[in-house]
Parts: C-alpha cells; structure tokens; sequence
C-alpha cells in the first residue's frame, strides 16, 4: 500500500494539514518543520500526487510541445534546447510528434488541453489546423503564423535568403535555381525566397523556382528533387530551403555525377549541430537554434504569467563555410 500524506505526518510528528501546507508552499512554515517533513517523505519513500496538486494549484507546470517529426536535425535540437530550458525552470514536457498528420496534428492538441498544459510550444506545418488562437491557453508558434493570439518566433529568414544568395554570385553564380516548400503556407520562412526573388531581380538575373511540400515523405522529397535538378540542367546554383532539401541536391548530383561545387554549387538553412556532423562540407545559413528556444520559453511563461509578448522574427543568422560553394 502506498504510503499517505498520514503517514508522513505521523513520522514528522506534525499534523497531515501541515505536511499539506510544506507540500503546497502555503503560509508561514519553519525551515525546521519543512526538514523534518522532507526527510518523513524520503524515509517512508512518499511521493506527492502531481495531479491533486495541480487541481488545488489550477497549474500542472505541464508544457505542451507539438512537432511535425522529431527525426530532422532541426528539430531534435530545437526540441532538446527547449526541453532542457523548461525542466531547468521547474516545467515537465509532453512532446507530440505529429509525423505531418493534420488529423493527429488536432488530436494532439485535443489531449494537451484534457490534461491542462499550462502552454504548448508548436513548430507544425500543416495548414488546415483550426486556429490555435485559444484565448485561455497561451501558445507558442515557432517559424509559423498561427492567428493573432498567438505569438511567433523565427530568425531573419530574409536576411538569411540575401546572404545565401549573394554568396552563391559571389561565387561566380548566375542561373541559380530555389527549392522551396509550400509557398501556400504562412510562414516567416517563406521570406527566404522572396529574398531569392528581390536579389535576382535587383541583378537582372532569371528567377526559378521549384517547390517540395514539407509534408511528403523522405522518399517522396527525393525523387522529387532529383526530377528537378534533371530537368534544369543549365543551372549553376541551388538554394535550399532547408538543410535537408540541400543534402538531397548533393546526394542527387553524387548520383548523377556532378560534381560539387565545380558543377554546381549549392546552399542551405538551418545549419544544425547534427547536420553539420554528418555533413561538414555543407555550406549553409546557420539558424540561432538554442537562441529560438530560449526566446520562445521565455515568452511562453511571460505568457502564462499573464504578461503581455510580441512576436520575435529577426533573430540573427550567419553564415557557415563548408565547400559546397
């Protein structure tokens, strides 16, 4: 049988009401009393129940965070930044991998309200979502615009599309072709291909333009990026909107035999710590991936605290050399 709130107290030699009231940090209580009750607890191995407390307390220090796959780069390192900030701030983490499924997408988001998060974290990309503007529950949108209530946070996407591009001319490009997502999408990220077109057309070069739906799969992504470097033969530069679209590009031109970058060079972003690992001679934009993270927990819990936040977009990038350009 599991030991009691009863029982602690009988071993503290306190009543049950102030083991209650050390438990809850309520009223005045004596360092002395609180020690005798935390070692009462450790000895008889008591554990107090997270959930009464929550119900007395209207506060779970639950957060939720909704994710469309937590095998991208990008991700696991966003995720294990925010992870880690939030349990350093006394909050637990329920994680939602969505897997790019607009019906578990809303499940999910159904089962982080039932067990009363105190907020919930999103970086999803589907786009038939109702809106998570949901007046009693602060949210938190990352590189996505969610409604009115709810606060973004993303990098300088066009900041990093200009200096993506101009190093791609730097480096004697001129037919340079940009993979993209869904531009249907309201994204910040979509201002790193409108940064694509601005540079192209302030040089008077050709604009080009292919898109890859975020939410296909792997395999999906890939043969759809190899139609499209065969069929644009002539082009001497790729931008890609994301790493991941970028390492397909050079294992496609691997296959093919072009060669890079003599052939063609190419550029991605995101720049995570795993991507880089795996692939150092990627040049990319390299995203403040652990400075999102604070930013967007900050906000979280200035929300829930019932203070008031703006969105964050211009966090700053920079650019990392490898020798794909």
């Amino acid at each position: 049988m599991k030991p009691s709130i009863k029982d602690v107290a009988m071993v503290a030699g306190v009543s049950a009401t102030t083991v209650s009231r050390v438990l809850n940090n309520r009223g005045y209580i004596s360092e002395e009393t609180k020690k005798k009750v935390y070692k009462a607890m450790e000895e008889i191995e008591y554990y107090p129940n997270d959930i009464a407390r929550a119900l007395l307390n209207n506060k779970t220090n639950l957060i939720g965070l909704i994710f469309p796959m937590i095998n991208n780069p990008f991700h696991v390192e966003l995720i294990s930044y925010i992870e880690t900030i939030l349990s350093e701030k006394g909050f637990k983490v329920l994680l939602c991998n969505s897997m790019n499924n607009p019906k578990k997408e809303q499940d999910y988001l159904t089962m982080l309200r039932r067990n009363q998060v105190d907020g919930i974290i999103v970086g999803t990309h589907n786009d038939n979502i109702p809106d998570y503007n949901i007046p009693e529950l602060p949210v938190i949108a990352i590189d996505r615009y969610l409604g009115d209530g709810v606060v973004t946070v993303s990098c300088d996407n066009y900041g990093g599309g200009r200096l993506a591009v101009q190093s791609l001319l730097d480096n004697g490009c001129k037919n340079i072709l940009c993979i993209r997502g869904n531009s249907k999408l309201k994204l910040p990220a979509n201002k790193r291909s409108q940064a694509y077109i601005d540079i192209m057309n302030e040089n008077n070069l050709k604009v080009n333009i292919a898109e890859v739906e975020f939410i296909k799969s792997i395999e999906e992504k890939f043969e759809l990026v190899k139609e499209i470097i065969l069929n644009n033969k002539d082009i001497d530069g790729v931008f890609a909107g994301d790493d991941l679209l970028a390492s397909m590009v050079i294992n496609v031109c691997e296959e093919q035999g072009i060669d890079v970058p003599k052939d063609l060079k190419v550029i991605g972003f995101d720049g995570a710590i795993q991507t880089l690992a795996y692939l150092p001679k990627l040049t990319t934009i390299k995203q403040p991936i652990k400075k999102i993270a604070e930013v967007s927990v900050d906000k979280l819990i200035r929300k829930i605290n019932g203070e008031k936040v703006d969105n964050e977009i211009g966090l700053p990038v920079v650019l990392h050399r490898g020798k794909t350009i």
